[in-house]
C-alpha cells in the first residue's frame, strides 16, 4: 500500500486542511498519516480561531513518521510561521523526502495575506526548492510572482516567474477566474494546461487541499506529475459534481463520491 503524508493544519469541521488530506488520500486507496502544524476553530462559515503547533513538536511528529512508516509523498499544507517553516524543511531535507507537493496558503480567497513577510519569505526559502510541484491559487501566484494575473497570459507569466524564482514546477490554479476553471502547469521549460469544466456548486470549501493531496496521491502511485494532475482534477470534478450540501456557508466536497458504487 502506498503511503501518502499530510503536513497541515486542522479543520474541526472536516472540510479542509488534515481532514480534506485524510479523505482524499483514503479515497484513492492509500494510506494516510499526518503532521499537525495547527488546530483551527473554523466551519463554512468562517475561521475563529487558530492555535500554533509548537516547531519542536511539529519536528517531533516527522521524526516519528520518517523513522517508521516511510511515505512515498508528501503534501504540505498550512504552515502558519516562520519557525514551523524551518522545522519542516530540515526534516524533510534530513530524511532526503520525496515526491512533495506544496499547496502555499498565502492569500484567502478575498485576498488576504494570511502569512506574516517572515513566514512567506521562509516558504519560498526553505520549502519551494524542495517541492516537485507547488499549487498556488490566482492571489497567491501574485504574491509569490510580483505579477498581477487577469487572464490566461497572465498566468503564464506569472508560473514561468515562480519556476525561474524557486526552481520547483508550478501548477497555478484557474479557479478564482470568472470564466475558467483551467490550470497552468509550468515545468521543464514549457506550459501546459489542464482543461476542466466549471461545476456551477457553491460547495467549494478545501478545494486547494483536495487538489494538491490528490497530486501527491497520483506520484506516489509512480505517475508522472502531468498524469498526477489530469487524475487529481477528475477526482476534484467528482467531488464538486457529487453536490453535497453540508452547513451553511461554503460546505465541504464528497470526497467519497467514487466509493458510492461499491459500498
Amino acid at each position: 500500500m502506498k503511503k501518502v503524508l499530510t503536513v497541515a493544519g486542522s479543520d474541526c469541521s472536516g472540510g479542509a486542511g488534515i481532514q480534506a488530506d485524510i479523505k482524499t488520500i483514503t479515497a484513492h486507496k492509500m494510506y494516510a498519516m499526518s503532521a499537525v502544524t495547527a488546530l483551527t476553530a473554523q466551519n463554512t462559515t468562517g475561521v475563529y480561531g487558530i492555535s500554533e503547533t509548537e516547531p519542536e513538536f511539529v519536528a517531533q511528529q516527522l521524526d516519528c513518521i520518517f523513522t517508521d512508516i516511510v511515505p512515498d509523498a508528501v503534501k504540505i499544507g498550512m504552515v502558519s510561521n516562520k519557525q514551523i517553516i524551518e522545522a519542516i524543511a530540515d526534516r524533510l531535507s534530513f530524511y532526503q523526502a520525496r515526491r512533495i507537493v506544496v499547496d502555499p496558503v498565502m492569500v484567502s480567497t478575498s485576498g488576504c495575506r494570511l502569512l506574516s513577510d517572515e513566514a512567506a519569505g521562509a516558504l519560498t526559502e526553505k520549502l519551494l526548492p524542495l517541492a516537485a510541484v507547488a499549487t498556488p491559487n490566482i492571489p497567491e501566484a501574485e504574491a509569490l510572482s510580483g505579477m498581477k494575473i487577469s487572464d490566461k497570459d497572465g498566468m503564464e507569466a506569472a508560473a514561468e516567474r515562480i519556476y525561474s524564482k524557486f526552481g520547483c514546477a508550478v501548477l497555478v490554479k484557474g479557479g478564482h477566474m470568472v470564466n475558467e476553471a483551467s490550470d497552468c502547469l509550468y515545468a521543464d521549460g514549457e506550459c501546459k494546461w489542464f482543461v476542466s469544466e466549471r461545476i456551477d456548486n457553491p460547495n467549494t470549501h478545501g478545494t486547494g487541499c483536495t487538489l494538491s493531496s490528490a497530486i501527491a496521491c497520483g506520484l506516489a502511485d509512480g505517475k508522472s506529475l502531468d498524469q498526477s494532475i489530469a487524475a487529481a482534477k477528475n477526482y476534484l470534478t467528482g467531488a464538486l459534481k457529487a453536490m453535497l450540501d453540508l452547513g451553511k456557508g461554503s460546505g465541504p466536497l464528497d470526497h467519497t463520491h467514487a466509493m458510492r458504487h461499491i459500498l
